[in-house]
């Protein structure tokens, strides 16, 4: 059965468009409330969201339409993504959802569920979802009706959570760190973790105001903190997006390093702190379709086994549970630690990070010396309404010219966005000037 609404990331769309309206939020918490009760008598979902401003009204929505379906609610107020997970797990709840659109501008917004060990749900329970979307709603009668209070503390709960994954015998003590909190749902909590840990912590990206989420800043446009590191002369930054479960690093000279290399250093860390021992859940990394291929290598080169899922984070996760490993991502940030955290979460896969530099007394470029990754160009391009691009014979016949001139070099890589209207073309090859343009050409065929 195709989902009509859920993507690879729950539901996302522009506000005041279908399905990301009032009326539409309603049916769906609704609909969510009453598979609960088919298996629940008394289900509580916990409700997180971010910063933008249509929070307020989609987070009503979904309360209502939980709640008329016999479902309590607990609400968190804005807290990063994996805070939403954490938190399921931890009050013994039925179900966490979060109102996000993560890196997206304010326009935009989602919403995406955690089942009771915070993980993502499985495709048959959204199918299970939107199949009670088309039925007419069965209201409770108002004994039945689930009830609404909000969670204390939920912020503080989380900072504490994301402490306790560092080492209890190390701080970051000496170090100097500027986040970037996208002006996102991490704008108080990443801070403040920081901080309790000993660095000594300045923030950007961190006065969201319902509209600048995402906005020049963060993990989607991390150039801000480049620069800020560099005029501040901080050791480290650290860019989240909007709902902080995604993550770049910046070095002390303002380089910036993304999810693959960030994978790369935690995963060689975990390898040299087992002193060579074999672990199953360290035998090998999952990344996606999209990880450099010099990460693979460089994975490899270290006795590890590298597996390929496709782009989503909760494919990685699935190859990790198939295999019992523990760690995989993707370049975009999305990490997976498993032993610290049951989804991708920025704010810890950054910890992790910082350990390896703190134990090894190294920095991030001394840790991924030797590790250069391929040139990897990466175009979005927008679809027309109705375009047909996997019968499209131009591009067909201009990927067979740009693979056969890459060769064993390179790769090329067409998919349809799972959360937009967008076809992202990647090529990756032995130089840039060659990745770049036979990008181009793809993404010009496209549009033929």
């Amino acid at each position: 059965m195709t989902r009509q609404y859920f993507g690879t990331d729950g539901i996302r769309g522009t506000v005041g468009q279908t399905p990301i309206t009032p009326d539409f939020v309603l049916r769906l918490g609704h609909a969510v409330g009453r598979v609960l009760r088919r298996t629940e008598s008394n289900p509580v979902v916990l409700i997180g969201k971010d910063t933008r401003i249509s929070g307020y009204m989609l987070e009503s929505a979904l309360e209502s339409g939980l709640i008329s379906a016999g479902a309590s609610v607990m609400l968190l107020g804005p807290v990063p993504t994996p805070a939403v997970a954490y938190l399921t797990r931890a009050q013994r709840a039925s179900l966490g959802a979060v109102i996000s659109a993560s890196h997206n501008a304010y326009p935009d917004n989602g919403i995406k569920f955690f089942n009771a060990q915070g993980s993502k749900l499985p495709d048959a329970w959204e199918q299970e979802v939107e199949s009670l979307l088309s039925e007419p709603p069965q209201w409770a009668g108002s004994a039945a009706l689930g009830r609404a209070r909000r969670l204390d503390d939920a912020a503080g709960r989380y900072v504490e959570f994301c402490k306790s994954t560092f080492r209890g015998d190390l701080s970051l003590r000496g170090l100097k760190i500027v986040i970037d909190a996208a002006h996102g749902a991490a704008y108080q909590i990443a801070p403040m973790v920081f901080h309790e840990l000993g660095a000594q912590v300045s923030a950007i990206g961190a006065a969201p105001d319902g509209l600048n989420i995402n906005h020049g800043v963060g993990a989607t446009h991390p150039q801000a903190l480049m620069q800020a590191v560099r005029e501040s002369g901080a050791d480290v930054g650290i860019a989240l997006d909007g709902d902080a479960d995604r993550v770049q690093m910046v070095d002390g000279a303002g380089r910036l390093y993304d999810g693959d290399q960030l994978l790369y250093v935690i995963a060689a860390d975990r390898l040299a702190a087992s002193r060579g021992e074999k672990q199953p859940g360290l035998a090998g990394v999952a990344g996606t379709l999209m990880t450099n291929l010099a990460i693979e290598r460089a994975l490899r080169a270290l006795g590890l086994d590298f597996v390929r899922a496709r782009v989503g984070d909760r494919y990685v996760m699935e190859e990790l549970l198939q295999r019992g490993w523990l760690l995989g991502g993707e370049g975009s940030g999305h990490l997976l630690v498993r032993d610290r955290h049951t989804t991708g979460d920025g704010i810890i896969s950054a910890l992790q990070v910082l350990q390896a530099c703190v134990v090894r007394q190294r920095t991030l470029a001394d840790l991924l010396a030797g590790v250069h990754l391929c040139p990897q160009v990466l175009i979005n391009v927008r679809l027309p309404d109705g375009a047909d691009w996997q019968n499209n014979a131009r591009l067909k016949s201009e990927t067979l010219a740009v693979e056969s001139e890459l060769g064993a070099q390179g790769r090329v890589l067409i998919r349809a966005s799972g959360t937009e209207p967008l076809l992202r073309v990647m090529v990756e090859a032995a130089g840039e000037q060659q990745a770049r343009q036979c990008a181009e050409r793809l993404a010009a065929a496209v549009l033929s």
